[in-house]
């Protein structure tokens, strides 16, 4: 009997990407005829299955449901599991978490690796590295072959599924016009690289609070963090970036974040430079997570109630899974069904706290 093999196996013996591997096993033209044929024939040789789950929808439901979320430590996906955990358990499904650290190829392996017959649907929110790629064959071919996905908070247009969203975008106007409320002048605001869709949103509600002020925006004041500062061994590296950021710019009086980690990074640097929070700088951060609650002083913050997003992307697969099983049919992620997709839109909430007059 020949030995089961993987995408990744696959990969490592033809010396290409896993990328390459997944795409021309399900026959995209993106990859040419000759390396198509070439992969197809190691898989064959190897008897590589493929992901059949139109058989597994139809003949033998697991019950089971993936998340695949893009980091474990950050509490909002901790509570997203949460949301979706309770309402999969009430309706009678069970739930496995996989991780794709913020990997384009530990996400296809993770969906390939789950939906070969473990799962009967997926809940997930992209990783970073596959948003700067912008490449999402994996997602469309896994609807293509007969599983749902919904995604939440990061997702995209390319890939037409259920989506629940939190509102970035007025969630930062709103923000930001509480730190004009409350006298600022000189707002500064601490974001991601433009590729981050949700980073990109709070962006833009930043400069629409402004405009919506008649306040002309200062590029200046904008600092865009690279993501290899977000990870531990890199804490010293964020602080010191935020403090330069500081020193060019003293009149900041108040700062506007869109993660807590950059919010917390920013009330440690200010009073490191000597500057009271929030007599001489108010700050508020996005996520009300740990660090919010008990930084000091603790921290204002935009909170995205990543419960109930969890709650509602399980209902939305859990409602469509269940369609499915009575009409006796495959979803399919075609242009006919695309009205019949569902996009949920979840209000944010401001949180108020000490580092805020």
């Amino acid at each position: 009997m020949k030995r089961k093999i993987t995408l990744k196996q696959i990969a490592k013996e033809l010396d290409v990407s896993v990328s390459t591997v997944s795409k021309a096993l399900s026959g995209s033209k993106e990859i040419s005829e000759d390396t198509t044929q070439k992969i197809q024939a190691f898989a064959k040789l190897y008897n590589y299955r493929p992901n059949n789950i139109a058989l597994s929808l139809k003949n033998r439901k697991t019950k089971t449901i993936g998340i695949l979320i893009p980091e474990i430590v950050h509490h909002f996906f901790s509570t997203v599991i949460r949301g979706i955990e309770r309402i999969a358990n009430r309706r009678g499904y069970n739930v496995i978490v996989g991780l794709s650290n913020e990997s384009f190829t530990k996400e296809i392996i993770n969906m390939e690796m789950l939906a070969n017959g473990s799962i009967d649907g997926f809940i997930l929110s992209i990783s970073k590295e596959t948003l700067l790629k912008q490449d999402y064959h994996h997602f469309n071919a896994t609807i293509n072959q007969g599983i749902p996905i919904v995604m939440f908070d990061r997702v995209v247009n390319e890939v037409e599924c259920d989506k629940v969203i939190v509102d970035d975008f007025n969630g930062a106007v709103k923000a930001v016009k509480m730190l004009l409320d409350k006298g600022c002048k000189h707002i500064a605001l601490i974001t991601t690289v433009d590729y981050v869709s949700v980073g990109r949103l709070r962006t833009q509600g930043y400069l629409e609070a402004l405009q919506l002020n008649k306040i002309e925006a200062d590029p200046q004041l904008i600092l865009k963090i690279e993501d290899s500062l977000n990870v531990d061994n890199h804490l010293e590296d964020l602080e010191s970036e935020i403090e330069h950021f500081f020193k060019l710019n003293p009149a900041i009086d108040g700062v506007f974040a869109v993660n807590e980690l950059y919010a917390v990074t920013a009330m440690k640097v200010a009073r490191k430079l000597g500057r009271s929070i929030p007599d001489d700088v108010q700050v508020i951060g996005f996520t009300d997570g740990v660090l919010s609650k008990h930084a000091t002083p603790s921290l204002s913050t935009v909170s995205q109630h990543g419960q109930k997003i969890g709650e509602q992307a399980a209902n939305l697969l859990i409602d469509r899974l269940e369609a499915i099983e009575t009409e006796s049919t495959q979803y399919l992620g075609s242009a006919d069904s695309k009205s019949d997709f569902i996009k949920v839109v979840i209000e944010t909430e401001i949180i108020e706290r000490e580092s805020t007059k």
